[in-house]
């Protein structure tokens, strides 16, 4: 009979699951690529099956099997975590894992001082953290991946909450030397003639596009990234100016180039950041107990490591 496979070892697969890479896995993890190489290859030994494929263009695809295991694998880690839930609440002690989600464009800012915060206050809480966009973060609330997320309110789909802890308007980032640099504002109508800098993500493209229209026709786009550093050092260089929402404090790009930002008047409508959730039961005491954090410390007057003037 074959032993039990650990817990570690069924979130190492669940991870290859959904990453369908090792490389991947091991970064949203944050353990070396060898550890989940060897966590794969001792499961599939012990349950004598071979749980995923190897494709070239597709990376590590789940077999038949490997679907079934997978989905076992998760209702067991999320059983698990009912139970160091419920075990925190009778002792009336924050503590346990923690998955929290975050915009891949807003964790450099504000997720460092936010988790080290709160990993003070509460040091018996695991907390884990996943980075990505607007789409993959709900994914992951909807799935029972992560327990909250810090997201934009760019719409949820049924069964997820969203409480708004701070507006977020937009703002038009360029370098000194660009032509509108000098104006203290700026509307739609002022970019159209421009290039622009797009920042690529699900949501948030359509999100600043949504700027301009019949009265203000679309800019040219002179690049896309997915990749917020890349864009800030793209507009740096001249390349076009960028539309933001959240503002650093440094008015630097990460190449060291300066960068100017404008307010932009009669633009998209201004974001709210905020915690997403699921819906329904009072949440686990940790889940709670970092509402009440991000509460205190993101707010319309203060947001960890961005500007709100």
């Amino acid at each position: 009979m074959p032993r039990r496979l650990t817990l570690r070892q069924l979130e190492y697969l669940v991870a290859v699951g959904e990453r369908g890479s090792v490389a991947q896995a091991a970064r949203l993890l944050h353990v070396s690529s060898p550890s989940i190489s060897a966590a794969l290859a001792e499961a599939e030994a012990e349950l004598g099956l071979r749980l995923f494929l190897r494709r070239p263009a597709r990376g590590l695809v789940p077999t038949p099997a490997g679907l079934r295991v997978l989905a076992a694998a998760r209702d067991a880690l999320l059983a698990a975590d009912r139970v160091a839930a419920t075990a925190a609440d009778l002792r009336e002690t924050v503590a346990g894992p923690l998955a929290l989600g975050c915009l891949s464009s807003v964790a450099p800012l504000v997720l460092p001082e936010l988790a080290a915060r709160f990993a003070a206050a509460h040091p018996e809480v695991r907390l884990r953290h996943e980075e990505g966009d607007h789409e993959s973060l709900t994914g992951g609330l909807r799935e029972g991946r992560l327990d909250c997320a810090l997201t934009y309110d760019l719409g949820l789909p049924p069964g997820l909450r969203f409480e708004a802890l701070a507006p977020v308007p937009p703002h038009a980032l360029m370098a000194p030397d660009h032509p509108l640099a000098a104006r203290a504002a700026l509307t739609p109508a002022d970019l159209s003639p421009h290039p622009m800098v797009l920042l690529d993500l699900p949501g948030s493209a359509a999100y600043f596009l949504s700027a301009f229209g019949a009265g203000a026709p679309c800019p040219p786009v002179a690049a896309r990234t997915r990749d917020m550093a890349l864009a800030r050092s793209l507009a740096a260089n001249g390349f076009g100016f960028l539309l933001v929402n959240l503002r650093p404090l440094s008015d630097l790009a990460p190449d060291g180039r300066r960068l100017v930002a404008r307010p932009l008047l009669g633009g998209p409508r201004t974001l709210r950041l905020g915690l997403a959730r699921p819906e329904g039961a009072r949440p686990p005491r940790t889940v709670a107990a970092f509402e009440d954090h991000a509460r205190a410390l993101v707010t319309p007057e203060s947001i960890p490591g961005a500007r709100t003037d």
